[in-house]
């Protein structure tokens, strides 16, 4: 079962630094030139109540999802994650560029990316580099600053995934893949603990912009 393996991972920790996880190694992280902070187009991301996990829980406008202490009695339809704490959204995309954003806060446990329409959804399967879902193994990227917001940036045409802290648009990742079907995004939260935010929750914007 393939996926588009452009992912970020959270996990708590006592350093000063951020650790998050991505797929294969990449340089440091650097600034987006002036001339590509101009070039940005949010798309309206929206989580589809029918494919989230019995164990979570989703906001009434659908723009945000947390872990929930006590799974739901929830309907088994074919397009719901039954395995892990997964959420997708309504719409997917099968052409152009699309950005949306998500804040994560401090919480400790989150995951976020795209994903093939076709996965499937029930069984056992994990994360990796090559556009797989199988047991392997993640790169670890650190950070100078824990980001508090998460920036996904998907060019379709292109075959790129990239992922930015908004704050200064520092580059955190770019996931290159040559993409053949409709991607979803995708969001899994797990136990918040002591954090102040216990949700993660997209953002998004009308406006367009481009740079000629």
């Amino acid at each position: 079962v393939w996926t588009i393996s452009g992912c970020l991972f959270s996990r708590a920790t006592k350093r000063p630094q951020t650790s998050l996880k991505a797929q294969y190694k990449l340089p440091d992280p650097q600034l987006v030139s002036g001339k590509m902070q101009g070039i940005i187009k949010y798309t309206p991301v929206i989580l589809d109540p029918n494919t989230a996990n019995p164990w979570l829980s989703l906001s009434d406008d659908l723009t945000s999802v947390k872990y929930l202490d006590q799974g739901q009695q929830l309907p088994d339809n074919p397009g719901r994650n039954t395995k892990y704490a997964i959420v997708l959204c309504s719409e997917g995309f099968s052409s152009g560029k699309h950005s949306w954003e998500v804040k994560v806060g401090d919480h400790p446990d989150w995951n976020i990316g795209v994903v093939k329409e076709s996965v499937n959804r029930k069984e056992e399967l994990f994360i990796t580099p090559h556009g797989k879902f199988t047991n392997g193994l993640c790169q670890t990227i650190t950070l100078k600053k824990r980001p508090q917001r998460i920036r996904v940036h998907l060019d379709y045409d292109r075959g790129e995934v990239s992922f930015y802290d908004p704050e200064d648009m520092t580059h955190i990742y770019t996931h290159k893949d040559s993409f053949t079907e409709k991607l979803l995004p995708y969001f899994s939260i797990g136990v918040a603990g002591d954090a102040i935010h216990h949700d993660i929750q997209i953002y998004h914007s009308e406006v367009s912009l481009s740079v000629r």
